[in-house]
């Protein structure tokens, strides 16, 4: 991947934290400016990196199949223009904004995916799309269970909520 890759990523992954922690700061509007910087910071790293691994893992699963080419490792790779679309999909994360339109333009990005993957994989264009999304939703899934975890772990608590 190109450095232009990478900042695209990476700047899609902090809009995509910066829509999660919007609401937190709303709440909490005591948090000091550096937490809330490291958490933003913290939280775009793992947000770039499931957008970095999303067609990673969708090849892994395509791999798998018996209708996949036999080739070692996926060809396909992130480009500028194709993450260019996460740009707005995490900025359309703000829960504000709404996580429908969020969900409708993720499934676009994927959709945009998966030709590129169905290429460098050898299947047809449904088998990279149910992979991409398969890998998404497993992402998405891990992702979300790793943060209920740290915020447990941390014994944050809601605001009114007495244990």
């Amino acid at each position: 991947m190109s450095l232009a890759t990478f900042v695209v990523l990476f700047v899609a992954g902090v809009s995509e934290a910066a829509g999660r922690i919007a609401p937190l700061v709303a709440r909490r509007p005591g948090l000091s400016r550096p937490f809330v910087l490291g958490m933003l910071l913290v939280g775009g790293v793992v947000e770039a990196t499931v957008f970095a691994l999303w067609p990673l893992t969708a090849g892994a699963l395509a791999g798998l199949l018996p209708s996949a080419a036999p080739s070692g490792a996926v060809s396909m790779i992130w480009t500028p223009a194709l993450a260019a679309p996460l740009l707005l999909a995490a900025v359309l994360a703000m829960p504000l904004i709404g996580p429908a339109l969020h969900t409708l333009l993720v499934l676009g990005v994927g959709a945009d995916l998966s030709g590129p993957l169905a290429e460098a994989l050898g299947v047809s264009w449904w088998t990279a799309a149910g992979c991409l999304g398969a890998a998404g939703a497993g992402l998405a899934v891990s992702v979300e269970l790793v943060r209920r975890a740290v915020v447990a772990i941390s014994g944050a608590r809601r605001p009114g909520v007495v244990v």
